[in-house]
Protein backbone atom coordinates (compact mmCIF):
# COMPACT_ATOMS: atom_id res chain seq x y z
CA UNK A 1 0.00 0.00 0.00
CA UNK A 2 1.25 3.48 -0.38
CA UNK A 3 1.61 5.59 2.71
CA UNK A 4 2.73 8.28 0.55
CA UNK A 5 1.41 11.83 1.97
CA UNK A 6 -0.59 14.40 -0.26
CA UNK A 7 -0.39 17.91 0.17
CA UNK A 8 -3.71 19.33 0.83
CA UNK A 9 -5.00 23.13 0.49
CA UNK A 10 -8.30 24.46 1.07
CA UNK A 11 -9.35 28.39 2.12
CA UNK A 12 -10.96 27.34 5.44
CA UNK A 13 -13.17 30.07 6.74
CA UNK A 14 -11.40 32.46 4.41
CA UNK A 15 -7.81 31.87 5.07
CA UNK A 16 -5.98 29.28 3.31
CA UNK A 17 -4.49 26.36 5.17
CA UNK A 18 -2.21 23.58 4.20
CA UNK A 19 -0.88 20.33 5.47
CA UNK A 20 0.32 16.90 4.06
CA UNK A 21 -2.65 14.28 4.96
CA UNK A 22 -2.77 10.49 3.99
CA UNK A 23 -4.62 10.03 0.64
CA UNK A 24 -8.29 8.20 2.67
CA UNK A 25 -8.19 10.60 5.27
CA UNK A 26 -11.61 12.35 5.37
CA UNK A 27 -12.40 16.21 5.36
CA UNK A 28 -13.96 15.86 8.78
CA UNK A 29 -10.86 14.84 10.33
CA UNK A 30 -8.18 16.96 8.37
CA UNK A 31 -10.34 20.00 9.67
CA UNK A 32 -10.69 18.54 13.33
CA UNK A 33 -7.52 17.02 13.59
CA UNK A 34 -4.53 18.59 11.96
CA UNK A 35 -6.09 21.94 11.12
CA UNK A 36 -7.58 22.21 14.62
CA UNK A 37 -11.33 23.42 13.75
CA UNK A 38 -13.43 21.13 15.53
CA UNK A 39 -16.87 23.22 15.43
CA UNK A 40 -17.84 20.65 13.18
CA UNK A 41 -18.67 16.99 14.99
CA UNK A 42 -18.17 13.06 13.79
CA UNK A 43 -21.77 11.90 15.17
CA UNK A 44 -22.13 8.64 13.02
CA UNK A 45 -19.04 8.01 10.72
CA UNK A 46 -21.90 6.86 7.92
CA UNK A 47 -22.98 9.72 6.88
CA UNK A 48 -26.32 9.28 8.35
CA UNK A 49 -26.90 12.29 11.32
CA UNK A 50 -25.15 15.02 9.34
CA UNK A 51 -22.95 16.51 12.40
CA UNK A 52 -20.14 16.89 10.20
CA UNK A 53 -22.18 19.01 8.27
CA UNK A 54 -20.48 22.49 6.41
CA UNK A 55 -20.20 24.37 3.14
CA UNK A 56 -17.54 23.39 0.41
CA UNK A 57 -17.67 26.03 -2.48
CA UNK A 58 -21.25 26.50 -0.79
CA UNK A 59 -23.09 24.04 -0.92
CA UNK A 60 -24.18 21.81 2.31
CA UNK A 61 -21.47 18.66 2.24
CA UNK A 62 -21.03 15.72 4.82
CA UNK A 63 -17.43 15.88 5.50
CA UNK A 64 -17.36 12.14 7.09
CA UNK A 65 -18.08 11.06 3.39
CA UNK A 66 -15.84 13.30 1.26
CA UNK A 67 -11.60 12.98 1.28
CA UNK A 68 -9.87 15.73 2.50
CA UNK A 69 -7.67 15.52 -1.26
CA UNK A 70 -10.84 15.88 -3.43
CA UNK A 71 -11.65 19.41 -1.53
CA UNK A 72 -8.17 19.96 -2.22
CA UNK A 73 -8.52 24.13 -3.50
CA UNK A 74 -12.01 24.43 -2.51
CA UNK A 75 -13.75 26.88 -0.18
CA UNK A 76 -14.96 25.44 2.94
CA UNK A 77 -16.98 27.42 5.50
CA UNK A 78 -17.47 25.71 9.37
CA UNK A 79 -20.13 26.46 11.74
CA UNK A 80 -16.95 28.75 13.39
CA UNK A 81 -16.54 30.87 9.90
CA UNK A 82 -20.18 32.34 9.53
CA UNK A 83 -20.23 34.85 12.35
CA UNK A 84 -18.81 36.34 15.25
CA UNK A 85 -19.54 37.14 18.90
CA UNK A 86 -20.76 40.06 18.38
CA UNK A 87 -22.54 39.69 15.44
CA UNK A 88 -24.19 36.40 14.63
CA UNK A 89 -25.18 35.09 11.58
CA UNK A 90 -28.65 34.76 11.44
CA UNK A 91 -28.88 31.58 11.29
CA UNK A 92 -26.85 31.52 14.35
CA UNK A 93 -29.03 34.55 16.38
CA UNK A 94 -32.16 32.06 15.78
CA UNK A 95 -30.98 29.44 17.20
CA UNK A 96 -30.44 31.34 20.34
CA UNK A 97 -33.44 33.13 19.99
CA UNK A 98 -35.98 30.09 19.40
CA UNK A 99 -33.68 27.21 21.61
CA UNK A 100 -32.83 25.34 18.62
CA UNK A 101 -29.79 24.27 20.42
CA UNK A 102 -30.51 21.69 22.75
CA UNK A 103 -27.23 19.98 24.15
CA UNK A 104 -25.71 21.12 20.90
CA UNK A 105 -24.52 18.43 19.38
CA UNK A 106 -26.53 18.40 15.86
CA UNK A 107 -26.46 22.38 15.63
CA UNK A 108 -23.19 23.11 13.72
CA UNK A 109 -24.32 20.74 10.73
CA UNK A 110 -28.13 21.87 11.09
CA UNK A 111 -27.12 25.06 11.07
CA UNK A 112 -24.78 25.00 8.24
CA UNK A 113 -27.13 22.39 6.55
CA UNK A 114 -29.89 25.25 6.97
CA UNK A 115 -27.47 28.08 5.69
CA UNK A 116 -27.42 25.76 2.13
CA UNK A 117 -30.56 25.25 2.57
CA UNK A 118 -31.96 29.14 3.00
CA UNK A 119 -29.87 29.99 -0.18
CA UNK A 120 -31.95 27.61 -2.34
CA UNK A 121 -35.21 28.39 -1.02
CA UNK A 122 -35.34 31.53 1.02
CA UNK A 123 -38.98 31.85 1.90
CA UNK A 124 -39.55 27.61 2.95
CA UNK A 125 -43.03 26.43 4.52
CA UNK A 126 -42.42 24.23 7.61
CA UNK A 127 -42.57 21.35 5.71
CA UNK A 128 -40.08 22.33 3.20
CA UNK A 129 -37.67 23.05 6.18
CA UNK A 130 -38.64 19.59 7.64
CA UNK A 131 -37.38 18.18 3.78
CA UNK A 132 -34.19 20.45 3.83
CA UNK A 133 -33.20 18.98 6.65
CA UNK A 134 -33.89 15.70 6.29
CA UNK A 135 -30.24 14.68 6.74
CA UNK A 136 -29.61 15.75 10.13
CA UNK A 137 -30.38 13.56 13.66
CA UNK A 138 -31.02 15.36 16.19
CA UNK A 139 -31.01 12.90 19.41
CA UNK A 140 -32.76 15.49 21.66
CA UNK A 141 -36.10 15.88 19.30
CA UNK A 142 -35.77 19.18 18.77
CA UNK A 143 -36.53 19.33 15.41
CA UNK A 144 -40.11 22.08 16.02
CA UNK A 145 -37.10 24.08 17.88
CA UNK A 146 -34.89 23.39 14.49
CA UNK A 147 -37.86 24.41 11.91
CA UNK A 148 -38.78 27.16 13.83
CA UNK A 149 -34.81 28.30 13.85
CA UNK A 150 -34.72 28.11 10.15
CA UNK A 151 -38.46 30.03 9.75
CA UNK A 152 -37.09 32.80 12.24
CA UNK A 153 -33.48 32.90 9.75
CA UNK A 154 -35.24 32.85 6.70
CA UNK A 155 -37.33 36.22 8.33
CA UNK A 156 -33.95 37.86 9.21
CA UNK A 157 -32.15 37.00 6.35
CA UNK A 158 -34.96 37.79 3.80
CA UNK A 159 -35.13 41.78 5.91
CA UNK A 160 -31.32 41.66 5.32
CA UNK A 161 -31.53 41.63 2.18
CA UNK A 162 -34.73 43.43 1.61
CA UNK A 163 -32.55 45.98 3.31
CA UNK A 164 -29.63 45.96 1.15
CA UNK A 165 -31.99 46.12 -2.03
CA UNK A 166 -31.21 42.62 -2.79
CA UNK A 167 -34.03 40.23 -4.19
Amino acid sequence: MNNELVNVTITLNGEKRSADVEPRMLLVHFIRDVLNVTGSHIGCDTSQCGNCTILVNGRSTKSCTLLAVRADGSDVITVEGIGTTEKLHPIQQAFWDEHGLQCGYCTPGAMMASIDFLTQNPDPTDEEIREGLDGIICRCTGYEFIVNAVRSAAKMMNEDNAVKGEV
